[in-house]
């Protein structure tokens, strides 16, 4: 009987056997009408061990040997009492029903246990990606768990423009890695059995995600047979899901620590920075004006406060270059009307032509473009510009602004009476 082994055959023949001696010695005893209930077992029986057709036709054998045994002419299939025709085609009524019904159940309950084996393989592969941080541990799981899953060589390749091998085997060739490329380009599946595969034995199919395909899967056999049969695709597809969704994670979190490195850094920068500003800064301007002061009232070598004096000199403006520096804003020039000034290349223009300005108006005018629209006192200017030295020193900023408005135009630089100046807007390329 198709569907059954030698040993399910024996079964249901000793079934049907049984039924039919009891069914005899209960003819005898008690009429053929309770006799038809015993040929169902085996009906039962065939229809949850075996599946729909063996089943059905248990259901016409137990018919026919109801009728061979028990209708008058017994020992044939005619049927002479009507009544027995009534019977006879109940009980393979009974018997269809029964084994479409039973054999209904039985593939639900597999189609279930299949579900709950294919979401528990997914499940427990999703756990093991999720133990891996970075992109070769994830290849590497990835590799082993499909291996054991479909029982064949996997391999995971990556990288763009040239493929790259990430895990799963020793090597592969160049004929491997260029039909893998395409598929890492396109999202498309390619390799054995699948178009444009003939120069690999590998069947490489797409790690896909949002931005694109993040990886190639590699499936062979060593017996050239296709690695994943029709009906374990669609299993195949959730694991790459979880694959594309672990390498997304770990891609993630490591611009994430890559953006916590680098603002870790700017700070420290900043800080460095805004140390160098605020305390280096003053204090060399402090020893240079000690040295004028030194040089002005004489008795000292004049000739070691000049070179002293240089070396001040030329340490504060490397200093004034160093802090001027701030890698928190951005690079483009700032615009006031037609004047742009770039605080990063240190360098003005006025109706798209350069101008020249001296140290102290570009420091000035830099001082008031970083705090553009804000009001700087004239106290403020003077000791980030001249140093602490020189904060009474108001003639000095007057000058400066006045030579900035001859060169920049007289707009440029607003004046706030009695307490400072200020740029009126500001503004990026």
């Amino acid at each position: 009987m198709p569907g059954l082994s030698w040993l399910g055959s024996v079964a249901l023949l000793a079934l049907f056997a049984l039924a039919t001696a009891i069914g005899l010695a209960m003819a005898a005893q008690w009429g053929r009408a309770p006799v038809v209930l015993l040929y169902l077992p085996p009906v039962l029986a065939a229809s949850v061990l075996t599946g729909r057709w063996p089943a059905l036709l248990t259901a016409v054998a137990a018919t026919l040997a109801y009728n061979f045994f028990f209708t008058e002419p017994t020992y044939t299939l005619l049927i002479r009492d009507p009544g027995d025709a009534v019977t006879v085609t109940m009980l393979l009524m009974v018997g269809l029903v029964t084994s479409h019904l039973v054999t209904s159940l039985r593939q639900q309950a597999e189609l279930a246990a299949f579900h709950a084996s294919r979401n528990a393989t997914i499940a427990g592969f999703a756990r093991r990606l999720l133990s891996c941080s970075d992109e070769t541990a994830i290849a590497k799981v990835a590799a082993g768990e499909l291996a054991r899953i479909f029982d064949c060589h996997v391999c995971v390749v990556a990288g763009m423009p040239e493929a790259r091998l990430l895990a799963g085997v020793d090597r592969l060739t160049e004929a491997d890695l260029a039909v893998a490329a395409p598929v890492l380009a396109s999202g498309v599946p390619a390799g054995r059995n699948i178009s444009g595969g003939s120069l690999t034995d590998w069947q490489f199919h797409p790690v896909r995600a949002s931005a694109g395909a993040l990886a190639a899967l590699g499936l062979a056999r060593s017996d050239g047979m296709p690695p994943v049969e029709a009906d374990g695709l669609s299993l195949l597809e959730n694991l790459l899901d979880q694959v594309a969704l672990a390498l997304e994670r770990a891609r993630l979190e490591s611009a994430g620590r890559e953006n916590s490195v680098l603002r870790e850094r700017d700070a420290l920068r900043s800080a460095l920075l805004g140390s160098i500003g605020n305390d280096v800064r003053p204090r060399l301007h402090a020893i240079s004006a000690g040295l004028r002061k030194l040089q002005r009232a004489g008795g000292a070598d004049g000739e070691v406060l000049h070179t002293v004096a240089g070396e001040a000199a030329r340490l504060t403006g490397f200093i004034d270059n160093f802090a001027d520096l701030d890698l928190a804003q951005s690079q483009d020039p700032v615009l006031v009307g037609e004047v742009a000034i770039d605080l990063y290349r240190r360098t003005v223009t006025c109706r798209g032509a350069p101008v020249h300005l001296t140290p102290k108006e570009f420091a000035v005018l830099a001082e008031l473009a970083r705090n553009a629209g804000r009001v700087l006192t004239h106290r403020y200017l003077l000791r980030a510009v001249w140093g602490p030295a020189h904060e009474d020193h108001i003639d000095y900023l007057r000058v400066a602004v006045s030579a900035l408005r001859k060169k920049l135009g007289e707009d440029l630089i607003l004046n706030e009476p009695a307490v400072g100046y200020r740029l009126p807007v500001q503004s990026a390329q």
